[in-house]
């Protein structure tokens, strides 16, 4: 179960070290001095640390530099690739014993369950985060960071964690802030998916997406997302995909969305394929079923 840690009002000044000052490193290490932490930052090219060292930052000349004036050290970089080579370079490996890593680049579970071995092998603690927000959004109430790894690691970077974003514990499988962190994601892709359709229906019309958008979509998705993901989740880990209202049968019963789409020259590419695999859940005869229990097509329970 996760844990979510508030942010406090107050924390005990640590030592931070942040390579990779891209948007979101930049906001990230604008946060921690906001917090009256104390910052070492690092970028392969020098000349984007300049705002930050005007707002009290130290700019190091290498990332071992850098881990070494620091107790903490986030890793926000591009590709996830290139952390392992980052964190041995010229010295740093030997610089991260009695550190924690914070590796906040987006990566796959078997990616940070491969670096924590790395990094643990040359003494440091090592967690791994999911940034669920923009750059714009980092030290507001609005972001929230998926972290996994040891507990006391996570623990004990709380104050340094906390002045980033809200904190979310998954626990000490390394592995489970990415897996978490990609779940959001294609949550979140679905739900632009929709839209992108519902928009292209409306345009089709004249209608303004604009108003259809704010007046009805918003509203009626927020309080389906209110109403209907919770039973739908209950349905996954229960396996009991009983419909309570219309079931797969009667939704697939009659295409209109896809008819009228046609009619309307729009394209059903985004629509389409979740369609066929309603249709297909149907032939398999459980037409009988809520539309949860198209799950089982995606990932058959048990695999």
């Amino acid at each position: 179960m996760a844990e979510e840690k508030a942010v406090p009002k107050a924390a005990a000044v640590k030592n931070v070290a942040v390579l990779g000052i891209g948007a979101m490193g930049t906001a990230l290490a604008a946060a921690l001095l906001s917090a009256g932490h104390t910052v070492t930052v690092w970028n392969r090219t020098a000349r984007k640390a300049e705002g930050l060292v005007e707002k009290g930052a130290r700019r190091a000349e290498s990332p071992a530099e850098a881990i070494g004036a620091s107790e903490i050290v986030l890793v926000c970089i591009l590709d996830y690739a290139d952390v392992g080579p980052l964190l041995a370079d010229g010295g740093a490996g030997e610089a991260l014993r009695g550190r924690i890593v914070v590796n906040l680049t987006n990566g796959s579970p078997a990616e940070a369950r491969e670096l924590a071995e790395r990094v643990s092998g040359l003494g440091a603690d090592y967690l791994d985060g999911g940034i669920m927000a923009v750059p714009g959004l980092i030290g507001t109430p609005h972001a929230f960071v998926l972290y996994s790894g040891p507990e006391n690691a996570f623990e004990a970077s709380r104050g340094v964690l906390d002045a980033c974003a809200r904190s979310v514990y998954l626990g000490a499988d390394p592995g489970l802030a990415p897996l978490n962190d990609l779940a959001l994601l294609s949550g979140m892709y679905g739900m632009f998916g929709g839209f992108l359709h519902a928009a292209a229906l409306v345009r089709s019309a004249g209608g303004k997406v604009t108003e259809f958008t704010r007046e009805l979509l918003v509203p009626w998705l927020l309080a389906m997302a209110g109403n209907q993901l919770p039973a739908m989740a209950e349905q996954a880990d229960s396996g009991d995909y009983g419909a309570t209202g219309s079931n797969l049968a009667m939704q697939v019963s009659h295409d209109a969305i896809g008819a009228v789409s046609r009619a309307q020259g729009v394209s059903n590419e985004l629509f389409a394929p979740l369609w066929a695999l309603m249709e297909r859940r149907v032939a398999d005869g459980h037409g009988e079923e809520s539309f949860a229990g198209v799950l089982e097509l995606v990932h058959p329970r048990g695999r």
